[in-house]
């Protein structure tokens, strides 16, 4: 057969084959690791809706252009188990089609979160037909029996149910949009972990907990041992490391053993519904945590979830999982972003506390530890969307996305975030050492520096030459130093500015005079968020 010979409905899909993007993938760039979209890096700059509001397509219509208006180029969006599948093996995706259909015609990505066998810990959203048949689909239950609205990790009637319901789901996806990416990931459950005990006494899990720890878990320890996370490591070198036994004959007695023991069991359920997907449509795919409130202990948190003392139990269950993120609703901020940026885990935050501080905090985790994303819970709820402090730093991001993943991963940025505790920060970059102050450690900046808080600041700092910056943020005071024994460094010129859409640089004020308090410093006020290029010289 001739090649004109071949029909043309053949022939269009096989160059559709051929020439389509490969999927959304995570790809390394130096230290850092990105999301790939279309075949480039993306960074998202995304809002989660509340639980409820994605669950009609005619409430989501109202919707759509709040997250426009606040330069989201990413929504999260629950996808329901009782939804989809209301009867057992029957699904319905007429609302995952709808959603698709009105992120598509509003120029927004998807990232969809698997509300399954558990959410903050409940299986609130599992099907009628699996929480009226607990016989069929046990309980977690408590150490006086009672039994909780939590589906049983220790159950494989359980987890299967809930993979063949993911793998329909991402099933439907690969046949509806492999070729136009509108979901680029997936959270798979929502903030998995045991209440109020640290972990679960039925029947199945009790057998399970008296017999020896597998070998699996054994294996990947071994070969991690000198890398694990400190804490615990900590608690595995207390039993001398020890290969064979039960688990409190591996880690020792106490509500920490109960918590690794249970973490290993949630991550291997989490494993097989993932895992179920990705063989039907392998997206990225991630789990999150709600994390520890200070002095809590096992079970009054949620316990067991992929928390970062967990860690190692969470990889070495879960490997079809990409990373662990955090929820970070606590004023700490940066510390849980340590926490998260660790044993090569790249950072994303698919839930924040949303508020003023929203804007400062994704400047800070995108500058500082190459976050592939940031993300405020219940996005559609915040007030005045236009004119929204994150509308203002998502657009700044949205300017400057193309310096940022071109910096990702080699040293070339960095990310600040101050308050009244935190007022200064210190910070090596390039040929200078940058003082970066908060905008009300300045007599004349208009604040209020004897108030009780102070506004989040935040920003981002990019090497643009030796001795060329770009600074973007908001209420950031920064002076210049020389590295160099004897040297002094000095400022030859500021300018704002902005990028257009075709990534070239569209100067605005020189701010040489009044701006810059004559030369001593590159100030960007609280409140306003601004793009400032920078060039300084050296002198003796």
């Amino acid at each position: 057969m001739r090649f004109y010979q071949i029909p043309l409905v053949i022939f269009l899909i096989a160059s559709n084959f051929l020439f389509s993007a490969a999927l959304p993938h995570l790809k390394n760039q130096g230290s850092a690791v990105q999301l790939i979209v279309d075949d480039r890096p993306f960074l998202i700059l995304g809002g989660e809706l509340g639980n409820s509001t994605a669950s009609s397509l005619n409430y989501m219509k109202s919707i759509w252009p709040k997250l426009v208006q606040l330069n989201l180029n990413t929504a999260l969006i629950p996808v329901y188990w009782d939804l989809i599948e209301p009867r057992e093996g029957t699904f319905d995706f007429m609302l995952i089609d709808g959603l698709l259909e009105q992120a598509r015609q509003n120029n927004l990505r998807l990232i969809l979160l698997w509300f399954g066998s558990w959410k903050n810990s409940m299986s609130c959203y599992a099907p009628g037909w699996v929480k009226t048949n607990p016989d069929r689909f046990p309980r977690a239950r408590l150490k006086n029996g009672q039994p909780m609205e939590i589906m049983s990790a220790f159950s494989k009637e359980n987890c299967d149910a809930d993979a063949r319901a993911f793998a329909s789901l991402m099933r439907y996806l690969r046949q509806s949009d492999s070729h136009k990416h509108t979901v680029i990931m997936v959270q798979v459950e929502n903030e998995v972990g045991m209440l109020s005990d640290a972990r679960d006494w039925s029947p199945a899990a009790n057998q399970a907990f008296s017999g020896p720890v597998p070998t699996e878990l054994i294996d990947y320890l071994t070969e991690k041992k000198e890398t694990l996370i400190p804490e615990f490591h900590a608690r595995w070198a207390k039993k001398g490391f020890k290969t064979v036994g039960t688990w409190e004959e591996v880690f020792g007695k106490g509500l920490p053993t109960d918590e690794i023991f249970m973490a290993w069991h949630y991550g291997r359920y989490v494993q097989a519904v993932a895992a179920a997907g990705k063989a039907e449509y392998p997206l990225p795919m991630f789990v999150n945590a709600a994390l520890i409130r200070p002095g809590y202990k096992p079970g009054q948190y949620p316990s067991a979830g992929p928390l970062p003392h967990l860690m190692d139990i969470w990889r070495a269950a879960a490997p079809a999982i990409d990373f662990l993120s955090p929820d970070i609703y606590f004023p700490n901020f940066a510390y849980w972003c340590r926490q998260y940026h660790q044993s090569a885990n790249p950072l994303f935050i698919p839930e924040a506390q949303k508020g003023p501080d929203s804007a400062a905090q994704a400047l800070y985790a995108i500058g500082q530890h190459n976050s592939m994303g940031y993300s405020p819970f219940s996005i559609e709820n915040i007030e005045n969307p236009a004119n929204a402090p994150l509308a203002n730093c998502y657009g700044l991001l949205r300017q400057l996305s193309h310096l940022i993943l071109r910096s990702q991963g080699t040293f070339m940025s960095a990310g600040v975030l101050l308050d009244k505790q935190n007022p200064i920060q210190e910070i090596k970059l390039g040929r200078y050492n940058l003082t970066v102050s908060h905008d009300y450690t300045w007599g004349w900046s208009g604040g209020d520096p004897k108030a009780p808080s102070w506004p989040k600041a935040g920003g981002i700092l990019l090497i643009q030459g030796p001795d060329e910056y770009l600074i973007a943020g908001t209420g950031l005071i920064i002076t210049f130093a020389s590295q160099c024994p004897g040297q002094t460094a000095s400022i030859q010129w500021i300018q704002e500015g902005n990028y257009d859409e075709e990534e070239s640089w569209v100067p605005g004020r020189w701010l040489s005079g009044d701006e810059s308090h004559q030369g001593r410093h590159l100030r960007i006020p609280m409140g306003q968020f601004a793009i400032q290029r920078i060039r300084l010289y050296q002198y003796k």
